[in-house]
């Protein structure tokens, strides 16, 4: 499966100007490599302009459902739609759209832990549906939201489930940069699958964003990784059939005692 990350710079507060970014992107590198999987960051149609989130935020996810919908279809690409600003009767959450080559939603996830560093819980409702495995293209995957990463409870509830790739959508700021590189690494080995993240760069309310991107594979070594502030694309080929041949090498599946933990 070929992936295609978009390691973008949201403009602040700006959906339609973010969502024609994301659309002359989407021409560009389906022309130019013809990915099977494009993948987008945290908060790309808002950025995190907490304050402004009721009027950012969008009811049962339109326009931004039915674009990505319409773009997933024309160029008969599956895309993993980072989050939006998503209102739901009087709720506001943090949730990701998927969407397979036909344009249909296949999934949709509520990021379930809010960053009390940066006061999310005071805007954002925590979603309260636990993680599942999706399909596209007859892989399972999983997919986790920024801050999530911190806990590998979820990362290991989707390898038990069979997923081989998990999919990390993100704002992650810069402070805070090892960890990022460090949990992915983490959370790739000792599940043994693919991780594949999209963060944002840039500066948006003297927050600024990591970058560092990364597809890392079963065993942990980096495929690609995004630089520190670069808008870029990251392209890979990743070989599902590696996360089998890992998972038999060094069988920590078999090994587990759930019951002595």
């Amino acid at each position: 499966m070929k992936i295609a990350i978009y390691q973008m710079e949201v403009i602040g507060g700006k959906p339609a100007e973010n969502r024609l970014k994301v659309q002359s992107w989407l021409e560009k590198v389906m022309k130019e490599e013809n990915p099977d999987t494009i993948v987008l960051p945290e908060m790309w149609t808002s950025s995190f302009k907490l304050k402004q989130l009721k009027a950012l935020a969008e009811p049962d996810g339109e326009p931004t459902k039915s674009f990505l919908s319409k773009l997933a279809k024309k160029y008969k690409v599956n895309i993993i739609g980072g989050s939006i600003p998503h209102n739901v009767e009087t709720n506001i959450y943090n949730t990701s759209f998927i969407f397979n080559r036909e344009g249909e939603v296949v999934y949709e996830y509520s990021k379930i832990h809010l960053v009390p560093m940066l006061h999310e819980h005071l805007y954002v409702t925590g979603g309260k549906k636990a993680v599942e495995v999706f399909e596209l293209d007859g892989i399972k995957m999983g997919i986790i939201i920024c801050y999530d990463l911190r806990f590998p409870e979820l990362a290991r509830s989707l390898a038990l489930q069979g997923v081989q790739a998990l999919f990390v959508v993100a704002a992650w700021p810069t402070p805070r940069k090892y960890h990022w590189t460090a949990l992915q690494i983490a959370r790739a080995i000792e599940n043994q699958m693919y991780v594949i993240s999209c963060n944002a760069v840039g500066n948006v309310d003297d927050v600024t964003y990591a970058g560092n991107s990364m597809i890392i594979d079963p065993w942990g070594d980096i495929l690609k990784q995004g630089q520190d502030n670069q808008e870029e694309t990251l392209v890979q080929d990743v070989n599902l059939s590696k996360v089998v041949q890992v998972r038999k090498e060094v069988p920590i599946f078999k090994s587990r005692v759930p019951d002595l933990y």
